[in-house]
């Protein structure tokens, strides 16, 4: 976890920006952090907001320009 940016993120969501960054499906993601595939999509739509983007590719690129997650 890196984590070193004035956005700021929780934990599940940097794990789960982490696992968008390792090309993770919803329902892996789901299986990992033990949600439901809706839960998933309910906190992406939110970390979209928090990010101000739009799409997985967004939020991956904008999180590694914003020192959120490393490479």
């Amino acid at each position: 976890m890196y984590n070193e940016s004035p956005i700021k993120v929780n934990e599940r969501e940097l794990k789960v920006l982490e696992m968008l960054r390792d090309g993770k499906t919803n329902p892996e993601i789901a299986r990992e952090v033990q949600v439901s595939v809706h839960t998933v999509k309910a906190n992406l739509s939110k970390l979209f907001f928090k990010l101000g983007v739009k799409d997985r590719t967004q939020a991956v690129i904008k999180a590694i320009k914003e020192n959120i997650i490393e490479i």
